[in-house]
């Protein structure tokens, strides 16, 4: 079957043992690959009566058709399992080179079931698997893990994926490190990992990609690459500048959290936050995930001050808003040290910045005393208190241990209107990208299945950005503060989810560098079997729904697509989108009408289901 191996492995961790699952050939027609199929192999595997975090819970590893591939940024991984930081469903979406030796291995997807009742190493040789003795790496950070994993297999190519410290020690929002530095970090798999004692995954293959016409896939793919390159904001800012290059653009937009979202821009640091400052004050080598000819990533060392010598991976964009401006710190090496830290003991960036930033305002307004934070100074802008309250986060020490299950739960503990302050969605912390001068982008984070995330999808490339494309029906002038007419972003979404199940990378088309039609001729190509834009975006809407159904049947409905309060009640005082806030039951109603939705539940209409082949999950 060209495009696909038709097979994933599965393992128990109690038992140790590995079987072959054969996955069925319509679940490919149907749902792509990568996250479509993933989220329907978590559904055979559930156990319906679980708990949030039953570490008895599967974990699927997710590849895509493209995976692996010489189609452009086709190195993406899912994951997918239930979040034990949200009881919603966990999807985790991570790049580096893991998914194309998960698929040079000769699989499309690992499904790991059961517990161990020691640290694990999952070893991946081709079609041998087999669990190794993880004991002696149980309490080592990610580099240290993926060094001592690579030696102890000692064969060349191998890619690990570990968790760290954190993920030990259960933090809700702990990651799955690949690459030393690539997280799959939103949902807390990290922490699910560590109540399975599964330390790390080691894969490495020697076969082919199953490409149906490997000539014409080169042909397909560099006319891919030069469309993707030719757009604007990927030639003249995200390649030379990586992902800081969005600091500016927020900011300027009235889309940059700031001190904990009390305000939505920070011009004040971008002389020394900003994309340009980043290049100059850290010593910077970009690098690129498998096959990507943007290499956003950002290898960075500082240079100067108490951290001088310090190195790792980042910031990104997102830990820049998240441990600067929403913490008021202006000082990049203080962002990039924080950065690395997280990398190193497995943590979220994202939310672990905002449960910071979080807990600075609950510090100013007394909610926090200084004996509760162990004598940390919570002030704003205190950088060496952000980083000594990492440590203690990812160890569970003291103050930490409160902070380690994220906002939703400390502000619950601390009560005296803590909760005022406590930005998530759904238990996930928000990350940086405002909403109330992109009302699209409200509609992100309030439905998407696995909290608050801002990616699904990138609202703002529309309504605060501009942008707009005839393929996805958007063509008319779009208002960033109209809270209603909301149906454009629907085909946007589905761009978005067919890119996680093609496995390739959101940047891609996260500025529409990419169209529909180009990816669905990659996927063509590699398949031997035509499909179009519009059938490509159809079973992302399959998808979108399936996953929607799911969260359903775990509880979840129109009640929980939500935003904090704060967003809701108090006038932006800044920038583009200053006196609004957002009319969500408007933005809701006509998302809902425009996805064929019930307004009142939120879910798919039956009519909506059986269009869409689902009538089964009703």
């Amino acid at each position: 079957m060209n495009g696909y191996f038709g097979k994933a492995l599965q393992v128990d961790l109690e038992t140790g043992a590995t079987s072959v699952l054969t996955v069925p050939e319509e679940w490919y027609q149907d749902y792509i690959g990568g996250e479509g199929v993933g989220v329907r192999l978590f559904f055979e595997h559930f156990n319906w009566n679980s708990a949030p975090r039953d570490e008895d819970s599967p974990i699927i590893l997710a590849s895509g058709p493209l995976t692996g591939t010489n189609a452009p940024c086709s190195g993406r991984t899912c994951v997918v399992y239930r979040s034990p930081s949200t009881g919603t469903l966990g999807l985790s979406n991570v790049g580096g080179r893991l998914g194309k030796e998960i698929r040079k291995a000769g699989w499309d997807f690992l499904v790991i079931l059961g517990r161990s009742k020691h640290p694990v190493v999952l070893n991946i040789d081709n079609d041998q698997a087999e669990l190794l003795d993880g004991s002696d790496l149980w309490g080592k950070n990610v580099p240290e893990t993926d060094q001592a994993v690579k030696d102890r297999i000692g064969k060349e190519g191998v890619q690990v994926a570990c968790i760290g410290p954190a993920g030990e020690n259960q933090v809700l929002y702990a990651s799955l490190m690949t690459d030393k530095e690539r997280a799959a970090g939103r949902g807390g798999i990290g922490a699910l990992m560590g109540m399975k004692k599964i330390k790390a995954i080691a894969v490495r293959g020697d076969n082919k990609m199953p490409v149906s016409s490997p000539e014409k896939l080169k042909e397909v793919a560099a006319a891919t690459r030069n469309e993707m390159l030719s757009e604007h904001f990927i030639k003249e800012a995200l390649k030379p500048f990586g992902t800081p290059s969005f600091y500016d653009s927020m900011s300027s937009l009235g889309l940059l959290p700031t001190k904990n979202w009390q305000r939505t821009s920070y011009p004040e640091s971008i002389e020394t936050m900003g994309m340009e400052a980043y290049h100059k004050t850290l010593e910077v080598k970009p690098y690129a995930c498998s096959n990507c000819p943007i290499g956003c990533g950002r290898h960075t060392t500082i240079k100067e001050g108490p951290y001088a010598g310090d190195k790792g991976g980042g910031p990104e964009f997102e830990t820049m808003g998240a441990f600067g401006s929403k913490c008021l710190i202006k000082d990049i090496s203080v962002v990039a040290k924080a950065s690395h830290l997280c990398n190193n003991l497995g943590l979220d960036t994202i939310s672990t910045g905002q449960t910071i930033a979080t807990a600075m305002e609950w510090y100013e307004n007394g909610i926090l005393t200084s004996e509760q934070t162990d004598g940390i100074d919570l002030s704003w802008g205190n950088g060496e208190a952000v980083l000594e309250t990492v440590r203690k986060i990812a160890t569970r020490d003291g103050l930490g241990n409160l902070l380690a299950d994220g906002v939703k739960r400390a502000a619950k503990k601390l009560g005296n209107g803590a909760d005022h302050a406590a930005m998530h969605v759904k238990g996930l912390e928000m990350s940086s990208c405002g909403v109330r001068a992109s009302k699209g982008e409200a509609i992100s984070f309030a439905v998407s299945p696995r909290g608050g995330d801002h990616l699904r999808p990138y609202a703002s490339t529309i309504d605060a950005f501009g942008y707009r494309d005839v393929e996805l029906g958007i063509t008319e002038e779009v208002d960033y503060l109209e809270d209603g007419n909301k149906s454009w972003v629907k085909p946007l979404q589905e761009l978005s989810m067919a890119t996680n199940m093609l496995g390739v990378c959101l940047f891609g088309s996260i500025t529409l560098g990419v169209k529909p039609e180009s990816w669905a001729r990659l996927l063509s190509t590699v398949t031997g079997k035509p499909i179009s834009g519009p059938e490509l975006l159809k079973a992302a809407e399959r998808v979108l729904n399936m996953e929607r159904m799911i969260n359903a049947k775990l509880g979840f409905n129109r009640k929980n697509d939500t935003l904090p309060k704060r967003l809701l009640t108090e006038p932006a005082p800044d920038s583009r989108g200053k006196g609004q806030v957002v009319d969500l039951d408007k933005v809701l109603d006509s998302y809902y009408h425009s996805m064929g939705w019930e307004i009142t539940t939120g879910l798919p209409k039956s009519e909506t289901l059986e269009k869409l082949n689902l009538s089964w999950l009703s």
